[in-house]
């Protein structure tokens, strides 16, 4: 699905991303691991088309999107979340999963004048398949509650609402567990695989709880110092010494990276 082929971004001297290359297979969900300044978020905004890299290449499908910008990337059926929401506070969350489809008649003014009847049938089927995306969710109990409201964990999930309303092929999702509570994070992750299992997303997470990712990830690629460290599976990665040490340092065992 996404090849990523000697990425850089170098922001003056300093490399956050420097010379990354790896793979992220279709159909499957990916972790991407490493320590806080190993480079993740950068080499998923450089992907997504929030930073233009400083040089490599992003191929998805065989074709190469290297620094396309997000909205156009959107229409090919990338998406990318952040580790904090971005939610419309004042909408319903109802209201956030309906404006998200793109084309929508409403969106133009002159069909607002003319176009009335065929408006009103978009926002049914659009109201319909918001409806459904929260119950696929668990959520249908907050559907008319304004956004800015939820807890941590519920902006979480309303983000992966967004993502399945639109056919989206790939998703990038920065720090899914950061402010979640265990209970929540649970639902998230059940939610992952299904919309995996069942509808064949294909995913990329960022996330610092390897009990997370080891329960949901395969593969598991580590970063370090920008570059691409290891790859393979969760329990293998965990005793990779070279891992532990970029983790942690020297001579720490691998009990000691879950923990952390």
């Amino acid at each position: 699905m996404i090849e990523v082929q000697d990425l850089h971004r170098h922001f003056g001297g300093f490399r956050a991303v420097d010379g990354a290359s790896l793979t992220i297979e279709t159909g499957s969900i990916t972790g991407l691991i490493g320590p806080n300044g190993a480079g993740k978020s950068t080499l998923f905004n450089v992907i997504a088309g929030v930073l233009p890299p400083t040089s490599g290449r992003v191929i998805m499908d065989g074709e190469d999107i290297t620094g396309l910008p997000p909205h156009e990337l959107f229409h090919k059926g990338l998406l990318r979340t952040f580790q904090m929401a971005h939610e419309f506070g004042s909408l319903s969350v109802r209201e956030n999963l309906m404006m998200v489809p793109a084309g929508q008649s409403g969106e133009t003014l002159w069909k607002t004048w003319l176009g009335r009847a065929r408006i009103r049938g978009e926002e049914v089927a659009l109201r319909r398949r918001a409806d459904e995306v929260l119950e696929f969710l668990t959520i249908s109990h907050v559907a008319d509650e304004k956004a800015g409201n939820l807890s941590g964990g519920q902006k979480k999930l309303l983000e992966l609402g967004r993502c399945m309303m639109v056919e989206a092929k790939v998703v990038f999702l920065d720090e899914v567990g950061a402010g979640v509570n265990r209970s929540l994070l649970g639902t998230i992750g059940d939610a992952i695989v299904r919309l995996n299992r069942e509808r064949g997303y294909t995913f990329c997470v960022i996330e610092h709880d390897m009990d997370f990712i080891g329960k949901l990830c395969d593969p598991v690629i580590v970063m370090a110092e920008g570059k691409v460290l290891a790859k393979g599976p969760a329990a293998h990665i965990m005793e990779n010494e070279a891992v532990i040490e970029a983790y942690l340092g020297r001579g720490l065992k691998n009990k000691d990276m879950v923990q952390a």
